[in-house]
């Protein structure tokens, strides 16, 4: 599998992350689930708040990790000439949301958002964290629905990478949710200085989204890593 692959997918989850409907309201998501709020999200409480979200970027990178699997085992095993039609249909449906994601074309159920609305918390805070990063991998907003079916899109035209193509994708999701657990307060302050910058990371990765669809529908994504190659062979 090339090593670009998992380069794109673990980018495509820091720009699930960064994505403008999601990123300002995660500090004080986290938070809640914690019981703190961001005021006082310091000491004791800044543990609270970071381990619930080591729980909550486990729930959905469990959710990812059974995805990946299932699609290693259920795809992989067709016939050659179905994996070359299922590349063809990946390579339309990530072009597809290439496009939305670059606001040239607009798509009603994708224009609402799905937030979370946590109105149960069950004995253990770690378990409620666990199952809204469960749900959380459902897609919470139109931003992560639109990227992550791009990256199902690439794993199902590649059957064979699917776990490491999601894994990746956890991986890149995961880690920044991880910074912002334990840093919520002054990540909030950050974030709400920038967020005006927010809005062209959707429209940049879904360009790239659209070339990288183009790509495996006329099953030319060994040029990537043959161009990666060359830079290596140039470079020596």
């Amino acid at each position: 599998m090339s090593p670009t692959n998992l380069i794109f997918s673990f980018t495509a989850g820091l720009v699930s992350f960064l994505a403008p409907c999601v990123l300002p309201i995660i500090p004080g998501f986290l938070a809640y689930l914690a019981g703190a709020s961001l005021a006082d999200s310091t000491g004791s409480k800044r543990k609270d708040v970071f381990i619930n979200s080591v729980f909550f970027v486990l729930g959905f990178s469990l959710v990812f990790a059974a995805l990946g699997v299932l699609l290693n085992s259920v795809l992989e095993r067709v016939a050659y000439d179905v994996q070359i039609w299922l590349g063809r249909v990946g390579g339309l449906i990530i072009i597809f949301f290439g496009l939305y994601l670059t606001g040239l074309i607009k798509i009603g159920f994708l224009e609402k958002e799905y937030k979370f609305k946590v109105t149960t918390k069950f004995k253990s805070k770690y378990l409620t964290s666990l199952l809204f990063g469960a749900a959380f991998a459902a897609g919470w907003t139109p931003c992560v629905g639109a990227v992550l079916g791009g990256i199902l899109a690439l794993a199902a035209s590649q059957p064979g990478s699917a776990f490491a193509l999601l894994l990746s994708y956890s991986l890149g999701l995961g880690v920044p949710f991880l910074i912002v657990g334990l840093f919520a307060a002054p990540a909030s302050r950050l974030i709400n200085r920038y967020a005006g910058a927010l809005k062209y990371v959707n429209f940049i990765f879904g360009l790239i989204l659209i070339a990288l669809g183009v790509l495996i529908f006329t099953n030319s994504l060994s040029l990537v890593a043959n161009f990666s190659l060359l830079n290596k062979f140039l470079l020596k």
